[in-house]
């Protein structure tokens, strides 16, 4: 039987992540694509599970009989039991989605119904589905999700789960774990929070699975390192996209943007002085350059092998604690509490220390990553309920959170990505009736965070008093 396997009858098998095809190493005198490789270990050919589409395509249109013993996944009848229309865009994202031979990305902003768009996008492929997200909480709140609207079972993978079902909800880091053994249980596959993806590791799962068809998530895509590049190998390009600005009014809540500027008192802002010189001076002396991804990884390894080194690490970690956490801030931030004491108030902060120093000054309750599970989902529920009318929180709410009657966002603190702005954005404009949201970011001047603000306000969510930028015309 293998003989007849190996001259007449070519075989798909799904080998630990990959394709093999089995068939003579001539390939009958066919060409074979790029992506199949002759595995001398094996005697046959060898590919990517991401690629078993192209393959499998390849091989039926050469006209050979053949046997695909790698496709184990299943033919569904999904129909939800909650009767809504789609909204336009999402009408829409879905058609580009299809034209694209059900493969790409759908970029859309926080709050505008992406579980909606996968509910579709399940629907329009009715095929053994494997939802990826980033958290466990977003792996329960897909659960609850797609439980509800379908009503079959859904199995779970990550968070002490490992039940697997036609329809099932993965984390990141257990798709990575099990995708070499479960890589052909699935024709559809969608990545939640699709920027996560570009990782080492979490591409890996990507490669390691045979879904035909690709769906990935997200409001915000771009990442510093530039790796959100490389899904398009492994999900599909851009398909479709709306900005915040877009649908807000319509479709989120219209929303203001206000920038608040401190000062350190003198004594202050000489210790950040003298601290931001001697960083400044050992990275001059040591050519260290920040205009790529390397510069800090480099600045890290070249400033761990000597006292100096060491001096100017503490030294930045100085200056940027007191930016960042400027005692005036804090000053501030009463004030925007007193101001907005009838609203639902969100604090952002950079780190775990500004959480809970705010907490204990305000008497506000705070969620950071060492906050526990069911602590997490009580303080999150007596929010959302009104009970606690302010949450302060580090950067674990950037997303994967629904808090629609939030109306006012304030950032203390954050990084210099603009996708975490974009996320914190996005946590107060879910559409209430007469709601408008206001976001206030507060920065220390003449200091590095006023470089930070500036570049994490790049995106075009923060320039509401410009027009947006006329589309092209392609007859020009």
């Amino acid at each position: 039987m293998q003989e007849k396997t190996r001259q007449s009858v070519w075989k798909l098998l799904f080998d630990g992540g990959t394709i093999v095809l089995e068939a003579p190493q001539d390939l009958g005198g066919a060409t074979p694509p790029p992506e199949l490789k002759w595995d001398e270990r094996i005697g046959f050919h060898r590919a990517r599970a991401v690629d078993y589409r192209r393959i499998r395509t390849w091989v039926h249109r050469l006209g050979v009989e053949y046997v695909d013993e790698a496709e184990l996944y299943n033919r569904l009848e999904l129909h939800s039991h909650f009767k809504r229309e789609p909204r336009p865009y999402q009408e829409e994202g879905i058609a580009a989605w299809k034209a694209a031979g059900k493969r790409g990305l759908i970029l859309l902003p926080t709050g505008t119904g992406k579980s909606f768009v996968a509910e579709l996008a399940m629907m329009e492929t009715q095929r053994s589905t494997l939802i990826v997200a980033p958290t466990i909480d977003l792996m329960n709140q897909w659960y609850e999700i797609l439980s509800s609207s379908f009503q079959c079972a859904v199995g779970l993978l990550g968070g002490g789960y490992h039940e697997i079902e036609d329809l099932t909800v993965s984390t990141y880091d257990s798709a990575y774990l099990h995708m070499e053994r479960l890589g052909s249980r699935f024709g559809l596959i969608i990545f939640d929070e699709v920027h996560h993806l570009p990782g080492p590791s979490y591409m890996y799962a990507a490669e390691c699975c045979i879904a035909p068809f690709r769906l990935g998530l997200t409001a915000t895509l771009e990442r510093p390192d530039g790796r959100h590049q490389l899904l398009d190998d492994v999900v599909g390009p851009v398909v479709y996209h709306r900005s915040i600005r877009e649908l807000a009014g319509q479709y989120l809540a219209e929303y203001d943007v206000e920038k608040i500027t401190i000062e350190l008192d003198p004594e202050e802002f000489a210790e950040y002085t003298e601290a931001r010189e001697i960083y400044r001076s050992f990275v001059r002396e040591k050519g260290i350059r920040f205009g790529g991804p390397q510069g800090w990884g480099q600045f890290v390894s070249v400033s761990s092998r000597s006292a100096a080194g060491r001096r100017a690490m503490k030294a930045y970690q100085a200056a940027r604690r007191l930016a960042l956490s400027a005692p005036s801030k804090l000053r501030d931030l009463e004030g925007l509490l007193r101001q907005h004491k009838k609203d639902r108030v969100i604090i952002f902060t950079n780190d775990n220390d500004s959480v809970y120093r705010i907490s204990q000054r305000f008497l506000i309750p705070a969620i950071t990553h060492q906050t526990d599970a069911k602590e997490r989902k009580e303080i999150l529920s007596r929010f959302n309920e009104g009970t606690y009318p302010c949450l302060v929180t580090s950067r674990v709410l950037n997303e994967g959170v629904n808090v629609p009657d939030v109306n006012v966002g304030i950032i203390l603190s954050g990084t210099g990505s603009v996708r975490e702005h974009v996320q914190r954005l996005g946590r107060i404009l879910r559409k209430q009736p007469e709601k408008r949201a206001i976001l206030y970011e507060v920065v220390t001047a003449n200091t590095v965070e006023q470089y930070v603000s500036e570049r994490r306000r790049e995106h075009d969510a923060y320039r509401l008093d410009e027009e947006p930028e006329p589309e092209p015309d392609m007859e020009d």
